[in-house]
């Protein structure tokens, strides 16, 4: 069994609430993700990190993780992404909140989440935050087929776990064709037809987002099995 999760942002309650949902299970799990997301603009950050870490020397079970918009910010905050001048988050949020997410993460925490993943490709399936194309691709329940499709294909999946939307959902792609046309400045060759096997996009729901309603995804690999978890807390 595998446990996934993503969008805790910085909760600390909601994480714990969600590990003591997990122990509950019984199950033997085999893999812990976090898809992106740990931190957030909430003072808990570094405790949660710190909470994170120390599974290595306790013998918890530890998880993979990798990263997703919150550490994006991060980075550009600290000058050490794609978006340094940090608009994307000043425009979406505000001053107020670039200020608490610069005094919640820091340099040191910014540093160790950049060593993290950008996604995982285990079995047929891709882990990931957003998507294929990248941290910010907010992938939903209503997002058209073709985008579906386009960003299971770009990596060869059948499957794609994301996490940026913090919705729980299961998308499923039926079978069906794509059709592909080379064109050149010399000619246009002819189309090419592929048959497409039936593909599935899961969106694995939101620890943190929600306060007092977390939410997560076990994925049972050997059955194809997916069951959204919801776990309240005060």
């Amino acid at each position: 069994m595998w446990a996934i999760l993503s969008g805790i942002e910085g909760n600390l309650k909601a994480y714990q609430s969600v590990l003591e949902d997990i122990s509950c299970q019984k199950c033997e799990f085999e893999q812990f993700y976090i898809l992106g997301d740990l931190v957030g603009p909430n003072p808990d950050s570094e405790l949660l990190v710190e909470r994170v870490r120390e599974t290595t020397d306790s013998g918890e079970f530890e998880p993979q993780l990798c990263m997703g918009w919150w550490e994006e910010q991060c980075f550009n905050l600290h000058g050490l992404g794609g978006n340094v001048e940090g608009d994307e988050l000043l425009k979406k949020y505000g001053g107020d909140v670039v200020e608490l997410l610069w005094n919640s993460v820091s340099r040191e925490t910014v540093e160790w989440l950049r060593q993290q993943h950008f996604g995982f490709l285990e079995l047929d399936c891709l882990l990931i935050h957003g998507s294929s194309v990248g941290v910010n691709d907010e992938l939903r329940a209503d997002t058209p087929a073709w985008r579906m499709l386009d960003r299971l294909q770009r990596v060869g999946a059948n499957q794609l776990f994301c996490g940026r939307s913090g919705q729980i959902f299961e998308y499923e792609l039926r079978g069906g064709s794509v059709c592909s046309r080379v064109s050149t400045l010399d000619e246009e060759q002819s189309s090419e037809a592929v048959k497409l096997t039936e593909k599935r996009v899961v969106g694995v729901g939101s620890v943190g987002r929600h306060w007092g309603r977390a939410t997560y995804t076990l994925y049972d690999p050997n059955s194809n099995r997916v069951d959204f978890r919801q776990v309240n807390y005060d």
